[in-house]
């Protein structure tokens, strides 16, 4: 059912005036009360996949001008939700009431791109002016064609067909939305000289980047993103923050960076598994960014906590008496007693029960265990790496102690992963050395999983890691969550966030004292990127993690370290002191 939407009153101020006075992402909520029309309202929709229920009764109003957070574990129906909204999907139950002439722009997970070249995947987003621009082109490419320009008749003809499609690109407002579309990729970090680049030569994060110029270019109503950071280094992260900051629609964003959420989010709508909590709504939303949302939940919990359990010692107490008093009113004889325990039991019954704290859903257990090794642990000297022409690792030095945290950052490409390789002796540098301290041992996370055998099951991986019984081995496993099915599956087979669950599941019992960790927290829901952060913390040994998750960093790093253009530069006291310090150099250039 679609029916046009009505206005709402809400306590937060308009959220797009307040996300444009966010400049340096700074600012506060104002208590005055505006009124907000309801964009899209989702009431008790509920949608099956075959025989499984995915999204159950789920209600959710989003108005204009506010960016909502979408959390909830994989599998819980985020995706499904969007594409109800856009109706690639059909609900099954319950009503979805969307404004007349609403316009819905959609990022999916994984883009789709239809065009050659960058500027022409956004300038296709208005289909009809895309077309324009296409014929447009193939007519000045003929025009300079050599067998063309030696026939005067055909180059005539070519020249009224283009003359008559440059009329019909000016009338569809070519021109100025050539200039949007420009102005949109400058904001997102493409340079004009990106614009003829071809899609597919094009790193994930920059695809990333150019599907939501695509979409952003319409300047929709309501603007749908799934998953806009995953592949994004942090610089892209920033630009996809001021993007959203600067739309002036409606913004819902799936997402499991906690650190974007923090700066964008103005509600958090968390979404749980259809079922889970028989009787409490699958989706609840809270005021506020993520921070608050977690803080919010986490008191309410143990507020329930504490009054179920005050109310549990009372009603036990109650009973008690009632079953003492049944003992002396003698089966009945005793007329006194006997109204005595049924007044009270009346009064018991009448008592508004306070449920049990839900408990949250289950997480994975992870401790990581390893013996105290060398002081020095790590030490680059003069490293240098280069393929053919192009220099990679510029002379390197740098010393990491034992306990460390250390972070290692920078743009996609700037050689991380390379210098991972090269610790690992899995790469030779062209100069210089790394070495390792005379008792570490290395105990190394791969953001595309190399360290998994895909043709083998998790609970072989396990057992050939450290033999023991398949029984243990189950037993193990569910630690991190794989149920028997899933443990016997093939590696090849399993989701990204199976496949890291494992690889945390392999670091636990290889206990290197060295952790080389990159991007750990890529495919991890954000229960399971809590679990991990609390297991570093209490980790004895020393961790390098090259990490774009500024969250995790936060949480996690003592000194970061930047990898750009083949030089490291360091920074003492964390990810905060990495802003404090990276502001202050941009602002001397």
């Amino acid at each position: 059912m679609i029916a046009g939407a009505g206005i709402a009153y809400a306590r937060n101020p308009d959220s797009a005036t307040r996300r444009r006075q966010l400049a340096p992402f700074e600012g506060g909520l104002c208590s005055r009360i505006t009124i907000v029309a309801i964009a899209i309202g989702l009431s008790r929709v509920t949608k099956h996949h075959a025989a499984n229920v995915v999204l159950e009764g789920v209600s959710l109003e989003i108005r204009d001008g506010e960016v909502i957070g979408l959390v909830g574990p994989n599998g819980a129906g985020k995706s499904t939700l969007f594409k109800l909204i856009t109706g690639e999907y059909e609900i099954d139950d319950g009503t979805l009431n969307r404004r007349r002439d609403l316009k819905v722009g959609y990022l999916p997970q994984t883009p789709e791109f239809r065009a050659s070249t960058v500027i022409a995947e956004v300038l296709e987003s208005h289909e009809e002016l895309g077309a324009a621009d296409a014929a447009l082109r193939d007519l000045e490419a003929r025009m300079g064609d050599p067998e063309v320009v030696a026939d005067a008749d055909a180059f005539d003809r070519v020249m009224e067909q283009h003359a008559a499609a440059l009329e019909r690109f000016d009338r569809l407002g070519g021109h100025s939305f050539r200039g949007q579309v420009e102005g949109t990729l400058r904001k997102l970090g493409f340079e004009p000289e990106d614009f003829e680049t071809p899609v597919e030569v094009l790193s994930g994060g920059q695809q990333k980047l150019l599907g939501l110029a695509s979409v952003m270019v319409t300047e929709p109503d309501v603007l749908l993103l799934d998953e806009p950071d995953n592949h994004l280094d942090i610089d892209g992260k920033r630009l996809l923050e001021r993007a959203i900051v600067d739309h002036r629609g409606a913004v819902v964003i799936i997402s499991h960076d906690r650190y974007l959420l923090d700066i964008v989010a103005d509600s958090i709508a968390e979404l749980e598994m259809a079922g889970q909590h028989p009787g409490r709504p699958q989706l609840v939303v809270f005021p506020g960014n993520y921070s608050e949302f977690a803080y919010q939940k986490r008191m309410e919990l143990e507020a329930q906590q504490h009054d179920y359990e005050v109310q549990q010692v009372e009603i036990t107490r109650l009973e008690r008496s009632i079953a003492r008093l049944k003992v002396f009113s003698r089966g009945g004889a005793n007329e006194k007693f006997v109204r005595r325990w049924q007044s009270m039991q009346k009064r018991l019954d009448k008592v508004e029960r306070i449920e049990a704290p839900q408990l949250e859903p289950k997480r994975m257990r992870l401790q990581l265990n390893a013996e105290r090794g060398s002081k020095k642990v790590l030490e680059l000297a003069g490293l240098w790496k280069q393929f053919d022409d192009h220099v990679v690792l510029g002379g390197l030095d740098l010393v990491i102690w034992a306990g460390e945290r250390v972070a290692l950052i920078g743009p996609n490409g700037a050689g991380k992963s390379v210098l991972f390789r090269i610790v690992l002796d899995e790469e030779a540098p062209t100069e210089g050395l790394a070495k390792l301290g005379p008792s570490v041992e290395v105990s190394y996370y791969s953001q595309q999983h190399e360290t998994l055998d895909y043709d083998s099951t998790p609970v072989e991986e396990i057992r050939r890691l450290k033999p023991m019984r398949e029984e243990a081995a189950f037993a193990f496993l569910s630690s991190f969550l794989f149920d028997q099915p899933r443990a016997r599956r093939q590696v090849a087979l399993l989701s990204g966030g199976e496949k890291s669950r494992l690889q945390l599941a392999k670091l636990t019992l290889a206990e290197g004292n060295l952790l080389l960790l990159d991007e750990p927290t890529n495919n991890l829901d954000i229960p399971s990127a809590e679990v991990l952060e609390d297991a570093i913390d209490q980790y004895p040994g020393t961790v390098l993690a090259i990490s774009h998750d500024r969250y995790f960093l936060e949480r996690v790093a003592d000194r970061v370290v930047e990898l750009k253009d083949g030089e490291l530069t360091e920074y003492l006291g964390g990810y905060a002191a990495y802003l404090e310090g990276s502001a202050t150099v941009a602002s001397t250039v």
